[in-house]
């Protein structure tokens, strides 16, 4: 194995992790042929929380909490207490690879009823990695790692209405200075923002006060990267998210939520080359950031649909005494764009300061695969939560 296929391997293996068929590739049926989106650093949009894991990874209309960075930080501005925090943790691609693995570090602080501060630092890091040159000739090892360092304002327009704005540096070593032919590798770094807004309001429906609430994030708006010197750079993942929730208390100690969340990426769709590599269909994806995200609601080649590069999540959660929770979930990728599809079941525990959340996660088998490993097979992930406000009525 050459250097080049070496230093990119860690690539194809991240990408894995968004769909299981990863690259795109042409069948005689056009209307069913493979055209994945991949990007950079696509690390950015792994749900990290165990909450969100256990319902079918939604989460930009839920109720606020210290996780919230991820999903939708203008739900900071509607939180109850004044500060708090959280640490998941996540095995990933476990039945593939043994040692790769997420972590996020998020949490929160109110300034006053209407402005919140939130931060967060999500790392990811895929084990160890060894090199060899073209005759097979070890030249090392190294762990290739990506981290990314967050900062969020939130503030409320009205009583039912907060918009959040978001700061994000990134960095992703995955070669560790290797050098690719007469290229030298480089960590890939940029800076990326984030929009978003929450509407929330109590509304009364089947004879039931209920609490409704919509939500909106564009993340990772952002400069390209590249791993070389080389003029040609990547995406990053660019990602529009909507959904709308609905709770409510059914008696003192039942409460019961439903959401649904639409999922988009706002980069260019790949079009179709012919064997000269000229475009027979589709928009050149060699375009700026701002045209990228325009250009992705209507560049899709014949063949395909923009709508198949949506994705829906559904989630369920019950909470009892609010001490209990039980929560389930459904994920759907179109088969052509990912074909990530997966039941998630997941239950939380509340007890004064602490709180404990955790995750499972069961693939569908997709095409082609009855008798392949899932990479997403047996994931779990794990959260563990801490309110600062529970320590003072203690104390009281």
């Amino acid at each position: 194995m050459n250097k080049i296929r070496n230093c990119f391997s860690i690539l194809i293996i991240l990408f894995s992790t968004l769909s299981v068929n990863v690259f795109s590739q042409q069948s005689d049926n056009l209307d069913n042929w493979l055209n994945t989106i991949t990007t950079s650093v696509p690390f950015l949009i792994i749900s990290p929380d165990a909450k969100s894991g256990g319902m079918g990874d939604v989460g930009v209309a839920s109720s606020p909490d210290a996780m919230s960075m991820h999903w939708n930080p203008a739900k900071y501005a509607f939180i109850d207490n004044d500060i708090g925090f959280s640490v998941c943790y996540t095995p990933w691609l476990k039945s593939l690879v043994p040692d790769i693995n997420l972590s996020y570090l998020s949490g929160y602080k109110r300034l006053d009823d209407n402005q919140a501060i939130g931060f967060s630092l999500r790392y990811f890091t895929l084990g160890e990695i060894n090199f060899t040159d073209a005759n097979n000739n070890p030249l090392g090892s190294f762990s290739p790692n990506e981290f990314s360092l967050d900062g969020a304002y939130s503030l409320k327009l009205s009583p039912y209405f907060s918009t959040g704005v978001s700061l994000r540096y990134v960095y992703s070593n995955l070669t560790g200075g290797q050098q690719v032919g007469t290229l030298a590798t480089k960590p890939a770094n940029t800076v990326a923002g984030d929009i978003s807004g929450y509407f929330t309001k109590e509304i009364r429906l089947a004879s039931q006060q209920m609490n409704w609430a919509i939500g909106m994030n564009i993340s990772n708006i952002g400069a390209k990267v590249s791993y070389t010197e080389t003029i040609d750079k990547d995406f990053i993942p660019t990602n529009l998210r909507l959904g709308s929730s609905l709770s409510t208390e059914l008696d003192d100690y039942n409460s019961l939520a439903f959401e649904f969340n639409i999922n988009k990426l706002l980069v260019p769709t790949p079009p179709i080359y012919n064997d000269d590599g000229d475009i027979i269909s589709g928009q050149d994806p060699n375009v700026s950031v701002i045209s990228g995200i325009f250009q992705s609601f209507s560049d899709a080649p014949i063949g395909d649909r923009e709508i198949r590069e949506l994705i829906y999540s559904t989630g369920l959660e019950y909470w009892y005494d609010q001490q209990f929770a039980v929560r389930s979930g459904f994920f759907y990728e179109h088969p052509t764009k990912g074909d990530r599809q997966f039941f998630t079941l997941g239950a939380g525990l509340r007890y004064n300061v602490f709180g404990l959340d955790f995750s499972y996660l069961i693939p569908i088998q997709g095409r082609d695969e009855v008798n392949a490993v899932n990479p997403l097979s047996n994931t779990l992930r794990f959260a563990l939560t801490f309110d600062f406000n529970a320590i003072e009525e203690i104390e009281e």
